[in-house]
């Protein structure tokens, strides 16, 4: 609605006039009589509208109505918000309002909320004012005095009902639930079971067929929660027994499943126990495998035989775990090093802070010579668990051992070899906890420092052992070879490197060793002058010339005239010595020249060295022969010798002459006195 001029500045100024005159006349009326005989509030309104003179001045465009007209008006305005009424609808009941606040008689609880509830009790205000408050409690004063409108009410919307939920029929559930089971759909008989048991939380009938169902759907963890739950709601049921032990011997718990088995009364049958025994019993052979024996194979092989016994699905147990992985640590070789770190990842990848897969991991790391990462395992080990005792031994046993290697190193570089095979050793026999590849570390120096020392038996010995770890160690299938053929066992020398030159081929140097091991195996066959004379092959020539004198006396022909061995060793004495005096004729002994027939040199169409038939002949050694080599002596005789003394010592000429030998009466070489 449109009110003219309702903002005019003139109209504003009387009605705020008015409003003022009308608060000082109610201020200075008189104090009501004491008991004034009680009047209807709507007869006060009507009196006090008709005792009121016309206003002298009414607002632009709007024309007071008639008396009839107003109560039409009234009438027609009941269901409009007072702030929408014209300025004199709000003004009358404004008046009418203030009229009853100041009645002498004081109306009643029930009047007073009808007339403050009814749409014309509002406060009616001057032209052109706004109320001084908006959504004000109902029946509250503003600054000035006035009642406040009330806003007009709010509706709040209606919640939507939810329809009830339909009962279930457990057991109707159960029925179908016990009919898919029975076709072999799982999935859906859990669903009914489970509907079965939303309906009947309490019934361990409903929740033991759901386990079952879980357990033919290879669900074994909650099948395990359902048969305790069912268990607890039904102690002692047989039935619910039975298929908690089954369950726990599926997930590699063979123990508590016998635990169960015996809880069960009347007994089951030996049949039924048979699964959960035999894992037990494999379990217990693995450990004692690894606790007494040597390798880990058989641990290996009973671990198979107690995993056939886990259901489809189910993952190793933490304890097989750690079983198998010391198992493969024991076997050291590669491949097993391999899979027992395997192992400790997989145990790893579950729980990273587990000190005993730590460890494990450490000393599979250890083994293959990763000895800083070993280290830090080791030290993770302690912190997660700074009591595990496992992961102290390691720790100080690694430490131990580097030590004591770093010493060997130094001793062996020093040229102190007899030290360095102690301290060597001495790591091996503390070794004990793996036979990996810093294991054959160890072997790799003592079986180049034992030949050192001469201790070819010892060298072959820890040859064989490092071979035993890995095959593929061709480092001592050399030396073993070498330290054979030192031994005096050249054939087993010469098959050895052989085998090594048709597995590998490209092996620098091999086809060398095979031809030096040859010729030193026709060398073994020949007299062996040094052991005649009883001295080393790396005797001086004093040594040499004492104990030939010493041999001689004692089987010269004078002493012994009836023994012809007699005779025969002391020709053999006399050979040695003019071999090994001579330096030419020695060196020519020792590098086996003198063993080669130069017609084999050229069989088959070519030199023997050289891819053709006949004995393989090293070029370098035909260089010696052909030019580097001693002098030839004419004739027949080979190459001549010169003695300090003068002319042989075997005779009085001063070389071997046409063949033939000879030999002073006295059958000793000159220069010798007895």
């Amino acid at each position: 609605m449109v009110l003219p001029n309702f903002f005019n500045k003139s109209t504003k100024k009387k009605n705020i006039d008015k409003t003022k005159n009308s608060k000082e006349n109610l201020r200075s009326s008189p104090s009501p009589s004491p008991s004034p005989p009680k009047r209807s509030p709507i007869k006060n309104v009507r009196e006090r509208e008709s005792s009121r003179p016309a206003s002298p001045r009414s607002p632009k465009g709007f024309t007071r109505p008639s008396r009839s007209s107003r109560q039409t008006s009234t009438s027609g305005f009941g269901d409009v918000h007072p702030l929408n009424l014209p300025p004199e609808e709000r003004e009358r009941r404004r008046s009418a309002l203030s009229a009853m606040s100041d009645s002498e008689d004081h109306m009643d609880v029930d009047q007073e909320d009808a007339v403050v509830s009814s749409p014309t009790s509002f406060t009616s205000m001057p032209p052109g004012t706004l109320p001084s408050t908006n959504g004000a409690e109902q029946g509250s004063t503003s600054t000035n005095g006035d009642i406040s409108p009330v806003p007009p009410p709010h509706r709040a919307p209606a919640e939507p009902q939810v329809p009830p939920k339909p009962t279930i029929d457990a057991e109707a559930c159960k029925t179908a639930g016990n009919k898919f089971f029975k076709m072999g759909d799982y999935d859906k008989a859990i669903r009914e079971y489970t509907k079965a048991v939303e309906a009947d939380p309490t019934s361990p009938t409903y929740i033991s067929n759901r386990s079952a169902a879980l357990i033919s759907a290879n669900r074994y963890e909650e099948a395990l929660e359902d048969a305790k739950y069912a268990n607890d709601l039904e102690p002692g049921n047989g039935k619910v027994l039975l298929r908690m032990a089954r369950i726990y011997t599926n997930l590699g718990r063979p123990q508590e499943a016998l635990d169960i088995y015996s809880q069960i009364h009347p007994p089951v049958s030996a049949k039924d126990k048979a699964p959960a025994v035999s894992m037990q019993l494999h379990i217990q052979q693995a450990e004692d495998a690894l606790r007494e024996g040597t390798t880990g194979s058989m641990a290996i092989h009973a671990l198979d035989l107690a995993e056939r016994g886990l259901g489809i699905g189910v993952d190793r147990p933490r304890k097989w775990k750690l079983l198998r992985g010391e198992a493969y640590l024991k076997m050291g070789n590669v491949n097993s090093l391999g899979d027992a770190q395997n192992m400790a990842m997989s145990l790893l990848r579950n729980n990273n802070q587990d000190p005993e897969a730590l460890v494990l991991r450490g000393r599979a790391l250890y083994a293959q010579g990763e000895n800083d990462k070993a280290l830090q395992h080791f030290r993770q080990a302690l912190n997660c668990d700074p009591d595990f005792k496992d992961a102290v031994k390691y720790l100080r046993m690694v430490q131990k051992l580097d030590r004591m290697k770093e010493e060997g190193n130094v001793a062996f570089k020093g040229g102190k070899f007899r030290d360095a095979v102690k301290l060597y050793s001495a790591a091996l026999e503390g070794y004990g906890f793996n036979q990996g590849n810093n294991l054959n570390d160890y072997f790799r120096v003592l079986v180049l420092t034992c030949p050192q020392v001469k201790e070819y038996k010892s060298a072959i010995d820890d040859c064989t052992r490092a071979l035993s770890l890995d095959p593929t160690y061709l480092k001592a299938r050399k030396t073993k070879a070498r330290a054979l053929g030192e031994s005096g066992n050249w054939d087993d020398a010469v098959r050895e490197l052989k085998a090594i030159a048709e597995s590998n081929p490209s092996e620098p140097g091999i086809a060398k060793e095979v031809r030096n091991a040859e010729l030193e195996l026709k060398k073994s066959k020949r007299k062996d002058y040094y052991k005649i004379l009883g001295v080393d092959k790396d005797a001086g020539e004093t040594e040499i010339k004492k104990a030939y004198r010493k041999l001689a006396i004692v089987h010269h022909p004078d002493k012994n005239p009836e023994s012809e061995e007699a005779a025969e060793k002391f020709k053999e004495i006399g050979e040695a010595y003019e071999t090994l005096s001579d330096p030419q004729k020695r060196q020519r002994y020792d590098s086996g020249e003198d063993l080669i027939d130069p017609s084999e040199m050229f069989q088959g169409g070519g030199m023997g060295g050289f891819g053709g038939g006949g004995m393989q002949i090293d070029p370098e050694m035909l260089f010696n022969m052909m030019g580097g080599g001693g002098g030839m002596g004419g004739g027949h005789g080979g190459p001549t010798f010169s003695f300090s003394s003068g002319g042989s010592p075997f005779g009085g000429g001063g070389g071997r002459g046409g063949g033939g030998r000879q030999r002073g009466a006295s059958g000793f070489p000159p220069g010798f006195s007895f």
